[in-house]
């Protein structure tokens, strides 16, 4: 017997717990992870140099928007 996943099986923003795009929170829902931890992650990783910032608006495009809430 085979139980479904809790998990999605797509990567999608997620339309009803996001706070700017729905990035964040529909990474940590794919996988299974804390929204709050992820996002203060995000937070934290922008103060150090990098392209983290423009990877969170080329996901906020590339992401479909999960519109099945």
């Amino acid at each position: 017997m085979t139980y479904p996943s809790p998990v999605p099986s797509r990567l999608t923003r997620d339309s009803r717990n996001k706070m700017i795009a729905g990035v964040c929170a529909g990474i940590a829902r794919r996988y299974g992870i804390s929204t709050g931890g992820l996002r203060l992650a995000f937070v934290v990783s922008c103060i150090l140099p990098g392209p983290q910032f423009i990877a969170y608006l080329v996901l906020w495009v590339l992401m479909p928007r999960d519109d099945r809430y």
